[in-house]
């Protein structure tokens, strides 16, 4: 019986690696390193920097060091099999990251692909049709180009629970590399789409918020705990800007629904406590009610027990 040589399966892996560094590059798009089989960066940290090369006159960090060059590409990839990474905010991109949910109990729950599928129902736009890639993790990343003259940062829920985005201070990791043994890989490869517009409108830095008062949370059959929560989670979603909305709502909605379960909290008092700060957010009452209807069902249905939470 003969074995694979290890040699040779890590020599080809660091070329398919390598192969995949070069044809982001192509593409171009800003490439640079990733620990083998991993996210994170393989350059070197600051307090470990040598003062020497590329870092000669500074510390230079990874998005700095993102290349399109062909000849740095190859030799940073000879020195082995590194996962690729894309700098997004130099490569002129805009990613955004369906997430799948992940932990005990979350089975039921909406992943990312289909959050971002009602955000883009509920603005009356179809999914927009870009370059995408599966993830190691079962997500989804969609790729657009930023609009020119626009400097978007990264964001973590703004848009809907399980959708982040990548921009400037952001990176991917470039289909043709493995984390956790499974690979990513392009599942759609028609041309990357320019950001639609009500996207970057979503994206685009808020101004302040106004603060906004809410009516105390004040009823006999809510336990003192119930009611801190409530009034916490409802003045957090009464103060979030356009984009976000929504997604805190569902947040909120869903961090209280354990006391609906348990008995806390009446649910009509939630309801009526969450559908008023949505409506202080600027949320239409109807996508106020689904979101909050939508919520408490599904923590009601798989909360734990208090004595196992």
């Amino acid at each position: 019986m003969t074995h694979p040589d290890p040699i040779r399966r890590d020599g080809a892996r660091a070329r398919h690696v390598a192969d995949a560094a070069l044809d982001a590059a192509r593409k171009g798009w800003h490439v640079f390193p990733l620990r083998p089989g991993a996210k994170r960066p393989a350059l070197h940290h600051e307090a470990q920097c040598p003062r020497t090369g590329a870092c000669a006159g500074g510390h230079v960090k990874w998005e700095q060091r993102a290349t399109t060059d062909p000849g740095r590409i190859r030799a940073a990839w000879s020195a082995g099999a590194f996962n690729v990474g894309v700098a997004t905010g130099p490569s002129g991109l805009v990613v955004i990251d369906l997430d799948a949910p992940k932990g005990k109990g979350c089975s039921g729950a909406p992943d990312g692909a289909a959050n971002f599928g009602a955000l883009c129902e509920r603005a009356g736009h179809a999914v927009p049709a870009t370059f995408r890639v599966r993830t190691a993790g079962g997500g989804e990343h969609l790729y657009f180009r930023a609009p020119a003259g626009v400097r978007l940062r990264n964001t973590a829920g703004t848009l809907a629970p399980l959708v982040d985005t990548r921009a400037w201070g952001g990176y991917v990791v470039a289909p043709g590399s493995t984390v956790h043994g499974t690979a990513y890989e392009v599942v759609d490869d028609r041309p990357v789409l320019e950001l639609p517009a009500w996207l970057l409108d979503m994206l685009r830095a808020p101004s302040k918020p106004t603060p906004v008062r809410l009516r105390p949370v004040v009823h006999r059959d809510v336990s003192r705990v119930a009611q801190v929560a409530l009034e916490r989670e409802t003045a957090a979603v009464a103060v979030t800007l356009e984009g976000g909305r929504n997604a805190a709502l569902l947040r909120g909605a869903r961090a209280v629904g354990r006391f609906v379960a348990w008995g806390d909290i009446p649910r009509h008092v939630a309801e009526e406590a969450f559908q008023e700060a949505g409506e202080a957010a600027g949320l239409p009452p109807a996508e106020c009610r689904a979101t909050i209807r939508s919520a408490l069902d599904w923590t009601i249905r798989t909360a734990r027990p208090r004595e196992a939470a």
